[in-house]
């Protein structure tokens, strides 16, 4: 039984679509000075004397590409951010934050399961309201994810008392930052952030973001080049109600793919659905043409549906009967590599009975978004590691290994490792359990 994605729904109207389009826009006229600037100015983190940030800034310093790469993903978040930062009274060293923990990749997933620029493992994203499903994960949505990340860093700054443990707790938690600070009174010591003993990562991590904060603050001297900035939104949200492909999304916008994913990586599917797409990301400069053109638009807006296979039903048999290839439907659907038969779940095919070429090159893109998909790594040596081991673990090079790590020759327990992994990430990939639970409720039926 094939049931059609509806496209029914109408928008409230394009006059109030319009009203609430710009609503993350600034009040005041904005400044059309450089960014980077703005962020200086806002500098207020002390200083800490440590030898772990001079290795850092070397470790940025020697690779200019990765930190072109780095800025280039973060312009489209970084003005945002700031605008949030400093509403709150923070720091703006706090803006900086996504470079340490995702290289601003929106598509970033750790080992431990933290995802999107601000790197929430599942608990702590739902405790900050953030929705986690088969369709959909509010993580790596930009606006909820950074507005629950600064939520939590002024809560543990209230905590703590100071940003240094504030940050250490948001990177290994505050139940740990606790204990190092209850195993220091007892024994009559101090419990400031450099007098813990915290895991290796912790240890590193605000002597990292202290590193970044003086390569932002004077890049010259690292033999960097910060591009320019400009100070004023990168995008804003459009609210509409109907439920839409992302590549109709992105061709009413006349913007790439890879665009629209950049800005909205939060859908893991070819389709957003009414109840998920209540704020869409697009570049200011193409709101206008987006409302436009869907004011204009006569074309399906949805171009997929749900199947109800009978359990049991070869996917082999299924997948010709709507144009895909096995490989495909299990792409589509989340569905393991080993998988040759319907257990009896809803599944997302096209709407036709085939998928156009055109439809599958957009799925594909969404799946593999071309944002340079990057992430760095710390791992911690355990007994009996080689570097060819740990290379191996990470289907990454000795050389490279070596390279990244001041060009190591030999490994010792409890020694830190950096590791660069690029990878091409397939969104919702990681969700496929939570497709029982979430997947059949979803879907608007005519």
């Amino acid at each position: 039984m094939s049931t059609a994605i509806s496209d029914s729904v109408v928008p409230t109207s394009l006059t109030s679509a319009r009203n609430i389009t710009l609503e993350l826009l600034p009040e005041t006229a904005p400044d059309k000075s450089d960014l980077w600037v703005r962020i200086r100015s806002g500098f207020a983190m002390r200083d800490l004397d440590s030898p772990l940030i001079a290795k850092h800034e070397q470790w940025y310093a020697s690779r200019p590409d990765y930190v072109a790469r780095m800025t280039e993903r973060g312009r489209r978040y970084l003005y945002y951010i700031t605008e949030e930062v400093e509403r709150r009274g923070m720091p703006s060293e706090i803006a900086l934050l996504p470079m340490i923990e995702s290289a601003f990749n929106p598509g970033a997933y750790s080992t431990s399961s933290a995802s999107g620029i601000w790197q929430f493992i599942p608990s702590t994203g739902k405790h900050f309201g953030m929705q986690q499903n088969w369709w959909y994960d509010g993580r790596r949505d930009v606006v909820g994810a950074t507005n629950g990340a600064l939520d939590y860093l002024q809560k543990l700054h209230t905590q703590f008392g100071d940003w240094e443990l504030a940050l250490a707790a948001y990177n290994c938690g505050e139940g740990a930052v606790e204990r190092a600070q209850n195993r220091n009174r007892r024994k009559g010591l101090p419990v400031n952030y450099t007098s813990l003993k915290l895991p290796l990562e912790t240890r590193n991590y605000v002597p990292k973001l202290l590193a970044v904060k003086n390569i932002v603050a004077n890049p010259a001297s690292y033999g960097l080049v910060l591009q320019p900035i400009d100070n004023q939104p990168y995008f804003a949200a459009v609210a509409t109600e109907k439920q839409m492909d992302v590549k109709m999304f992105a061709e009413l916008a006349d913007i790439s793919m890879e665009e629209f994913t950049a800005l909205n990586p939060a859908h893991n599917r070819p389709v957003i659905l009414q109840d998920h797409n209540d704020l869409i990301l697009l570049p200011v400069d193409k709101v206008e043409t987006f409302l436009t053109n869907l004011e204009k638009n006569d074309k399906p807006l949805v171009s997929w549906q749900s199947y109800q296979p009978k359990k049991g039903e070869r996917l082999d048999q299924l997948a010709p009967r709507f144009g895909l290839s096995v490989a495909t439907l299990k792409s589509v659907n989340s569905l393991s590599a080993r998988t040759n038969t319907s257990s009896g779940q809803t599944l997302l095919v096209p709407l036709n009975g085939e998928a156009s070429r055109t439809e599958l090159e957009a799925f594909n893109m969404h799946l593999l978004p071309n944002y340079g998909n990057e992430r760095t790594l710390q791992h911690t040596v355990r007994k009996g590691e080689t570097l060819r081991g740990v290379a191996k673990r990470y289907r990454v090079n000795v050389a490279d290994l070596r390279s990244w790590n001041n060009q190591v020759k030999a490994i010792r327990v409890g020694q830190t490792l950096t590791i660069i992994q690029t990878t091409r990430h397939r969104h919702g990939h990681h969700y496929a359990q939570h497709h029982r639970k979430y997947g059949n409720k979803k879907l608007a039926r005519n």
